[in-house]
């Protein structure tokens, strides 16, 4: 068996089963299952049942990865497991709970797993269970949508490209400085779309739909899968500054590849190196 392939049956097991439980109450939340953790920053009962699901899946699985989830886990879920040295699952049970709220059939399950030592994310999964499409990536071994080789887009004319992006809702003191990113983008693509799910929107780069993503303190489960996915489709994934400490603060650019420092260059003339940006 090839390195991953049991951690990868069960992460799809695992997406396919948030999947199912996210479709199965798809239109039909009433306004007792919905919770505001922070201003703008909801979860829903069925956040909740599919991350469940999730973590039961990979427990039994893997008694020894330290996982790391969105809503907030029970204690003895990791207890007594060293997280610096363990293995690391990052889980979205459901990344797009607004679109979900309101019915706008965007929105994915993703996980992702990371090896100590610096040795990075080495497998992710995405599932869209409205569209059932499942994209998977295993390092050195190719990214896949529903088990079809996919590869990032070979546009290089900035002026043909398409880019996807996201708005800083949870750092909304951030919103100018946001949007002279975005205007000057917009002035430079064909075009710009926001559709409120950062996992579907960095697999959709992946898979050629897109030539880039960028976004400000997104968390480490809503990156985690989609770096993989793009890295192994061919294309690139830094933070703004092109390093790779993504993960620890929360700012993305995922490219192609073709036009990576410039956006990087860009975004610094907003956002220089060197300050912290942290969420409301």
């Amino acid at each position: 068996m090839r390195r991953y392939q049991k951690e990868l049956e069960k992460a799809k097991e695992a997406a396919r089963e948030a999947g199912r439980i996210i479709r199965k109450s798809y239109a039909t939340l009433r306004p007792s299952d919905v919770t505001e953790k922070r201003l703008n920053d909801l979860v829903t009962t069925v956040d909740l049942e599919s991350q469940d699901a999730i973590v039961s899946i990979l427990r039994e699985s893997f008694p020894n990865d330290f996982i790391i989830a969105e809503e907030n886990l029970r204690p003895e879920i990791n207890g007594g497991i060293d997280r610096k040295r363990a293995r690391r699952w990052y889980i979205d049970p459901l990344d797009g709970t607004p679109n979900y709220i309101h019915a706008f059939p965007v929105f994915a399950a993703s996980l992702g797993l990371e090896e100590p030592n610096g040795r990075g994310i080495v497998l992710g999964v995405t599932f869209d269970p409205m569209r059932d499409e499942l994209f998977h990536a295993i390092r050195g071994e190719g990214a896949f949508l529903n088990d079809e080789r996919i590869e990032v887009s070979g546009i290089s004319d900035k002026s043909k490209t398409l880019f996807l992006t996201g708005f800083p809702f949870r750092s909304r003191k951030y919103l100018d400085d946001y949007l002279k990113t975005f205007k000057f983008f917009f002035n430079n693509a064909r075009g710009i779309r926001r559709a409120g799910s950062a996992t579907l929107d960095l697999a959709y780069v992946a898979a050629g739909r897109a030539e880039a993503f960028w976004e400000l303190t997104l968390s480490p489960w809503d990156m985690a899968a989609g770096i993989v996915l793009i890295e192994e489709a061919g294309g690139r994934v830094t933070d703004f500054f092109g390093e790779n400490d993504l993960l620890r603060n929360g700012h993305i650019v995922a490219s192609n590849g073709l036009f990576h420092e410039w956006m990087c260059e860009e975004i610094q003339k907003v956002f220089p190196k060197g300050r912290e940006y942290t969420v409301d």
